[in-house]
């Protein structure tokens, strides 16, 4: 056998260690070629220095020393601070920083905030990262490398940073037998079958990834709840993944089958008034408290699509809520009970029915429950007004859901930044007191004075070795992190830093990446569901277009009940003269949505139901405008590939083919979109596509009879 040069042998071993795959995500500290940055920062950093030796504190120690050393080579760890060191720690664990004088400065961050200063210490500059508490000095620590990945000056600097939402969350759809629902990135991560004995470094790998953008907490286990999961069995395996997140400041949670008294412990019942079920969850809680001390608590669906619930007993769901939370209570626990319920018997409007259940409920519920709502009416729609609730139960602490994972959005083949569909929700004025009484404000507490307040993010993670499918994918993850941290920051400056974290600095390509990026989501609502349109994907699986979907067993799982199209018109007309759903959103926005000629177009169909010859605000009939959306929206992502393109060389290999093959991909699935739903529509309006548009090559039978039986991230079937 011939034998390969030893260089040979070296290049090969290198390249497949340092391999682009996507798996660093936005923590690649690669070296700073740019020789004036790089030389700046190391005037200003001769050495670092991390107080403790704590669990926490010696990730800091970690995380510091391997950022510096990758970003501009090997800042010494020191022993006593001399000029130009980068302290970090405590008051606690730091004489230095005690003597600082910063103690109101830190008292006003709270428990996680932290506070980055430029300051002399006898006669010696130093750069000083401290924290009230542990957690936030780790905090600290990934922010003050992430201005170094995005080449930010460092020579001056002051800032204080706490978050503003205090429950910071990742939703993991993820099943017992590692398939996960909705997702699109392969399997999931908790390796059951191992734990509690095999730990799989990349647990570390994801709670490092949660830690550097303030993710606080992680609900491991399915909405759609199995009650095994608390079981002892699984419960110790639960407590190994609690043993590697406790250091990063992220606590475990998990899902409640409102079931499990029976189906676990041999009851006959589960309402939540009878003492012995009760006495069931008491004991059960006490258990899991004893195997993971800061257990966060639990996340339940009940009573919706067919799980189990308070109401199977004539129970409302205060009283379900009630029962865990009092279960929890003595052990700072919480309860967050999902809002996405609809009655099984009531034909009323879908979109009305959550609030119809919890409005009458407000102030009812104690006070660790929060009221976990999706951030439209209707379930994760490319685009929804936000939901009625919001600005309506100002007794309650609503925390926000938003979808991490494209369910609705092209799964993990389609870029879709979705910073500004979150952006466009938080934004959002609720009017609940006058004019700034945004959405942010309610989840944030801030609106009604709640001390507990929370948000939370469905997870698009998965065994992919780049974790989220789509390379893109991932600034989703990054992007609902921060927003979770803070509200106000836009959706453009969360992209550019993720952009310089993840690929490089360069502007020629951190500018048109950032552009694609902004108008990819605007994009995808354009190619599948525009102006107001919504519901209208595949049944059960929820791939690709399917409008004609009807005669299902539930009107509202279908999607004529949505679009209900006619030779007339089309949309749900949800105003006074309809459903009058918008009488649940606070004036003056029930009467704008409510007016046909006020309404934001974007949001039209979703409100109204209009004539396909109407005039839009372009001077173009509706008809003319759904087709100019379809066919723009498909030329969009077309764009971007043409953009894409060009960006060759500019970035590794290996995630340039990744995303062009990707971005072909949703090309062809836009244009897929366009057909269905141009052709579908066309049906009932009679009216010819405009001209100088592309016909169809494909007749409308063609696309109501593709079938995918085996699409990802289907629901399982209990």
């Amino acid at each position: 056998m011939r034998k390969l040069p030893l260089l040979y042998i070296l290049f090969l071993t290198f390249t497949a260690v340092h391999s682009e795959d996507g798996y660093r995500l936005w923590l690649r500290y690669d070296p700073i070629t740019n020789k004036a940055v790089a030389t700046g920062y190391k005037k200003n950093i001769s050495g670092w220095m991390v107080y403790g030796n704590s669990p926490t504190l010696s990730l800091v120690k970690k995380e510091i020393q391997q950022g510096l050393a990758g970003l501009i080579g090997n800042i010494p760890e020191v022993k006593t601070p001399g000029s130009s060191t980068v302290l970090l720690g405590t008051p606690q664990s730091s004489e230095i920083i005690r003597n600082l004088n910063l103690d109101t400065r830190l008292k006003n961050l709270g428990n996680e905030g932290f506070l980055i200063l430029t300051t002399t210490y006898q006669k010696k500059k130093l750069t000083v990262i401290a924290a009230p508490e542990e957690i936030g000095v780790l905090y600290g620590a990934f922010h003050f490398l992430k201005l170094l990945q995005t080449h930010q000056p460092i020579d001056k600097l002051d800032i204080e940073s706490s978050p503003r939402i205090n429950l910071r969350v990742l939703n993991h759809w993820d099943n017992l037998d590692r398939t996960v629902e909705r997702g699109y990135a392969g399997f999931s991560l908790w390796d059951w079958h191992k734990l509690p004995d095999y730990i799989d470094p990349r647990y570390h790998d994801y709670a490092r990834a949660n830690a550097s953008i303030g993710i606080n907490g992680t609900v491991v286990t399915n909405v759609n709840a199995n009650a095994r999961v608390l079981s002892e069995y699984y419960l110790e395996k639960v407590a190994a993944l609690a043993d590697v997140f406790r250091p990063y400041g992220i606590r475990i949670y998990l899902t409640a089958r409102f079931s499990a008294p029976i189906e676990l412990g041999g009851l006959k019942t589960a309402d939540p008034l009878d003492p012995t079920v009760q006495q069931w969850w008491n004991d059960k809680v006490k258990e899991i408290y004893t195997l993971i001390p800061d257990f966060g608590g639990f996340l339940v669906k009940a009573n919706s699509e067919g799980q189990p619930g308070p109401q199977n007993y004539n129970r409302n769901h205060a009283d379900g809520a009630n029962m865990l939370a009092d279960a929890v209570a003595p052990f700072n626990g919480i309860v967050m009970w999902r809002a996405f319920v609809y009655d099984d018997k009531v034909p009323d409007d879908r979109a009305k029915q959550a609030y119809n259940e919890f409005k009458p409920l407000d102030g009812t519920f104690r006070k660790n429950v929060l009221i976990q709502v999706k951030n439209g009416a209707i379930d994760f729609q490319p685009r929804e007004p936000f939901h009625p609730m919001f600005g309506t139960l100002p007794h309650t602490p609503l925390m926000m859901e938003f979808q991490i994972t494209q369910e609705y959005t092209g799964f993990s083949t389609h870029l879709v930044y979705l910073a500004n569909q979150f952006k466009e929700c938080l934004d959002a004025d609720t009017h609940a007191k006058g004019t700034g009484s945004t959405v942010a404000k309610v989840i944030d507490g801030s609106l009604d004075n709640h001390s507990r307040s929370g948000i939370a993010g469905v997870a698009n993670i998965g065994t992919d070795r780049n974790w989220t499918g789509h390379p893109f994918a991932q600034a989703n993850w990054y992007a609902f992190g921060r927003l979770a941290w803070d509200h106000q920051l836009s959706a453009q400056s969360i992209a550019e830093e993720w952009i310089k974290m993840t690929f490089t600095n360069d502007q020629t390509f951190v500018n048109p990446i950032k552009e694609i990026m902004d108008k990819s989501w605007e994009t995808n609502v354009s190619y599948m569901t525009p102006l107001g349109l919504h519901h209208i994907m595949g049944w059960s699986h929820h791939y690709g277009p399917a409008p004609w979907i009807k005669d299902k067993h539930r009107a509202d799982w279908t999607s004529v009940y949505y679009h209900q199209a006619s030779k007339e018109g089309i949309g749900f007309n949800r105003s006074s003269t309809g459903s009058n759903a918008i009488a649940q959103y606070n004036e003056p926005v029930a009467r704008l949505f409510g007016s046909r000629e006020q309404c934001p177009e974007k949001f039209l169909l979703w409100f109204h139901h209009v004539g396909w010859d109407e005039k839009l605000k372009s001077g173009k009939t509706l008809w003319e405008e759904i087709c100019r959306h379809y066919y723009a929206g498909a030329e969009e992502v077309k764009s971007f590939q043409q953009k894409w393109n060009t960006l060759e060389g500019k970035v590794d290999q290996e995630r340039f083919e990744h995303v062009k093959m990707l971005l072909a991909i949703q090309y062809n699935e836009a244009i897929w979109w366009r057909n269905a739903c141009v052709l579908y529509f066309q049906s009932f309006s009679g009216l010819p596509i405009p001209n100088g548009l592309e016909k169809p090559d494909q007749p409308l039978e063609y696309y109501m009879n593709l079938e995918f039986p085996y699409a990802p991230g289907i629901r399982p079937q209990w």
